[in-house]
């Protein structure tokens, strides 16, 4: 029984799933947005998090962590700078998929396109800017 496994296999062995994963994020880091088939989105989704969250800590030990992840220092230095600014104040989700209608001529898989979530307008952001318009 498969009960309590979660890896997503992509039908690949390990060490290149792995670096499938981390070139399709350094992929989404430098282009905003990436199509690919809905079981990597999905399984491409974790990760990105994952590193978004290590970029909001910002601090060296966790820059070193993505880089060991990611084998990408210029994507790492991207999101530890510009893209981590737009997630600062969100609490989870920063990607968002889209499924695409059509799917691919070649062999029929389902398509997505994996894209960052756009600035924070939740509570804490609405508090944060009333808090400013006021001071």
């Amino acid at each position: 029984m498969r009960h309590r496994k979660r890896t997503l296999k992509l039908g690949r062995p390990s060490a290149h799933r792995r670096l499938m994963l981390a070139n399709l994020t350094c992929s989404l880091i430098q282009h905003g947005r990436v199509t690919t088939t809905r079981a990597k989105a999905k399984a491409v989704r974790q990760l990105a998090d994952k590193m978004m969250t290590l970029a909001k800590d910002g601090s060296l030990h966790a820059r070193r962590r993505a880089i060991s992840i990611l084998h990408d220092p210029l994507a790492v230095r991207r999101l530890f700078g510009e893209l981590v600014e737009d997630h600062r104040e969100r609490p989870g989700g920063y990607t968002r998929i889209m499924h695409l209608a059509k799917a691919r001529v070649g062999d029929g898989s389902e398509m997505s396109v994996l894209e960052w979530s756009g600035p924070y307008t939740g509570p804490k952001a609405k508090m944060a800017a009333a808090v400013e318009a006021e001071a």
